[in-house]
């Protein structure tokens, strides 16, 4: 029964009444014996706290229970600076403060505060004022003093840039804030290695790149190949690299020259996701590359969602498998054009069209019905907006989208109440988190 309260907590269809009553019967057990009970309690506290439709009064209730709830709250955007005590809940008043949400006066008063892990937390906020900056870097707690460095976009920056401390420094070193003749002067700190540190900085000279990017770790070499600063030189000096990590680090960077990428890729026959050189490429790139010869290169083509009708269509008619699988679940894709391409390529592309955001309920569950059958399929139709009750009762068949169509609001409400009993929890907590249950359930499963 417990799973199942937890499961109504989430439910967003739970009435007001309901969620009174759960709040009260969690806050009571939260002091109860045996141990198990308040651990169920804090759980269903925490689902609680999950809520958009709390009231204040219940809001303070949940914030005063455990510190760690408030944290939750103040995250979820639920809970305000007028609803706490930042002296006796300061964890809490950090994260409002992270959120751009706290009272003004708040950073000056935890900045001071005993706990080096208020502090610590409070380094990492942004939009702090410049005195609580200045008090943080000069914390006593070098911990801070590193969060404060890797965090700021202070001109304390390059103040921090000569602390004694190694770690600190490194922080520095790794603060997009942090100017560049300062990051410049670090690369040559015989106590630092910057290997990873510099990895992301898309400002520093090419000589400086040249120097980083021949690492002996594979990963490091990586890294430096995909960062956007890196010039034409070193991206094909990169793109000879022996270890394959490092050459489709190239193949990920924004500016590799497109016939550079056509190789990478027709020499790669690795799983390749949305690159950003694809992204960015122009309308007569798009039109020249899906006319390619090799159809990896064409899937890259087919990975966009914001292609032009023509060019999406005649792709979605590819005869590789694998072009039509890529495109597949493109906005604005034609019906019949996604049905062709099952009768065409079957199981090869069924989960892939499944997954198409504007696949009708019928086309739903003719996919579910094919014969040979994907499992993968299931899970993409029943976590559909559009997937039908007849779709998602096929989906229950299946282990790993069982709680998936549990939890779908067009599941049967029949089936919904009969899956409270299933023998796997997840399933049930699921399926009492069903906006679609009926209210009549909902009351019979209160205590």
């Amino acid at each position: 029964m417990n799973h199942l309260l937890c499961g109504l907590a989430a439910n967003p269809a739970l009435p007001p009444e309901l969620v009174d009553r759960l709040l009260t019967l969690a806050l009571k057990e939260a002091g109860a014996e045996p141990e198990c009970e308040r651990d169920y309690a804090d759980e269903l506290l925490r689902d609680l706290a999950g809520r958009t439709d709390l009231r204040r009064d219940q809001v303070r209730a949940l914030a005063a229970y455990e510190e760690g709830t408030a944290v939750s709250l103040a995250y979820h955007g639920t809970l305000t600076a007028a609803d706490l005590d930042p002296v006796s809940t300061p964890y809490a008043a950090v994260a409002l403060i992270d959120e751009g949400r706290g009272h003004p006066e708040w950073p000056r008063l935890l900045a001071a505060h005993p706990d080096s892990g208020i502090r610590w937390k409070l380094a990492s906020c942004p939009g702090l004022p410049p005195d609580v900056v200045d008090l943080l870097a000069a914390d006593p707690d070098v911990e801070v003093v590193v969060e404060v460095a890797l965090c700021t976009d202070s001109p304390v920056t390059a103040r921090l840039a000569l602390h004694p401390d190694p770690r600190v420094r490194c922080a520095v070193a790794s603060n997009h804030a942090t100017p560049l003749e300062a990051v410049v002067a670090l690369a040559e700190d015989p106590e630092l290695t910057l290997r990873w540190a510099l990895s992301e900085r898309t400002d520093l000279p090419q000589a400086l790149y040249a120097r980083l990017a021949a690492d002996p770790l594979p990963g490091v070499r990586a890294a430096y190949a995909r960062n956007p600063g890196i010039g034409q030189e070193l991206i094909r000096v990169l793109a000879a690299d022996p270890e394959n990590q490092v050459r489709r680090a190239v193949a990920e960077h924004p500016h590799v020259p497109l016939d550079l990428l056509t190789e990478l890729v027709v020499g790669d026959r690795a799983a390749w996701n949305a690159l950003p050189r694809i992204a960015a490429a122009t309308p007569a790139e798009l039109t020249e590359l899906a006319g390619s010869r090799h159809a990896a290169v064409r899937m890259l083509v087919a990975r966009r969602r914001d292609l032009p009708p023509h060019l999406r269509d005649a792709l979605a008619v590819d005869p590789a498998a694998a072009v039509a699988r890529a495109v597949a679940p493109h906005p604005g894709l034609p019906e019949e054009l996604l049905r062709s391409m099952v009768a065409r390529h079957g199981a090869q592309v069924l989960a892939a069209v499944a997954a198409n955001p504007d696949a009708s309920g019928p086309l739903l569950e003719y996919l579910t019905q094919h014969r040979p059958g994907v499992r993968s399929v299931f899970k993409e139709v029943a976590k559909h907006p559009h997937a039908t009750g007849p779709a998602l009762l096929a989906c229950l068949a299946d282990r790993t989208s069982r709680p998936l169509a549990a939890a779908h609001p067009a599941l049967p409400p029949e089936a919904i109440t009969g899956l409270l009993a299933d023998e796997d929890r997840w399933v049930a907590e699921e399926a009492a988190g069903n906006p679609s249950l009926p209210r009549a359930v909902m009351v019979e499963l209160m205590p």
